[in-house]
């Protein structure tokens, strides 16, 4: 028997959309491992600092992170369950409306944005199913598994390459797709210098990038 998708506890139930978008956002800081300050979610989320400082306390108090002075906010097992769950709706609602409703790549994303809070699980687990189970989006993220936990894969930043090792891009912001680094292309670390621009091979050319971009390129390692 099939088993039915998890169901949420009453706190997770009654979070706004407003909750979810600051639970998420601070997920993906952590992705990047950065401190994640109040200061940073407002940067992030284009909010006043003392609006952060008010929601950060009301979901403290529903157990879903924890915020100590100095040391910043992170989010409590029940708090990333719920971030998870909302990247795994927005990128398969992202997929979906691609594939099945041929969507442009550039106009799914406030499309998937507003509609990642309403689908159920039950909904969710339909989308999955009639695209076949898949692991990434169409910009090459990995889409989270359910009950939340990120597929195991080769898969990662650019910057959290082994030197030497060869990988290929599935993600990549616009400004460094001049010098190839476009999904599909083949890269290796020559060599990452702190404080210095990466040294890549992209295909057979050799190029230096500056750091922060490389943060920004998804690879899968071969």
């Amino acid at each position: 028997m099939k088993r039915p998708p998890p169901a949420r506890n009453d706190t997770e139930l009654s979070l706004s959309p407003a909750m979810e978008d600051y639970l998420k956002s601070i997920f993906r800081l952590e992705e990047r491992q950065q401190r994640v300050t109040t200061q940073a979610l407002a940067e992030r989320l284009d909010v006043a600092p003392a609006s952060v400082t008010s929601m950060v306390k009301r979901l403290a108090e529903r157990g879903l992170l924890t915020h100590e002075r100095y040391r910043g906010v992170e989010l409590t097992e029940a708090g990333r369950r719920v971030a998870q769950e909302m990247i795994r709706h927005h990128r398969l609602l992202e997929l979906y409306l691609t594939q099945a409703l041929g969507f442009d790549e550039d106009q799914v994303h406030a499309e998937a944005e507003r509609l990642e809070h309403f689908i159920s699980e039950q909904f969710e687990d339909r989308i999955d199913q009639i695209l076949g189970r898949p692991t990434c989006d169409p910009h090459g993220s990995p889409i989270p598994s359910r009950p939340g936990q990120a597929p195991v894969s080769l898969e990662g930043q650019l910057t959290s390459m082994e030197l030497f090792q060869p990988g290929r891009v599935l993600k990549a912001p616009a400004c460094v797709r001049e010098i190839g680094l476009v999904p599909g292309a083949r890269v290796t670390v020559l060599g990452k210098p702190q404080g210095a621009k990466v040294h890549l091979r992209v295909e057979k050319e050799e190029h230096l990038v500056e750091s922060a971009r490389c943060q920004e390129i998804i690879v899968k390692r071969d």
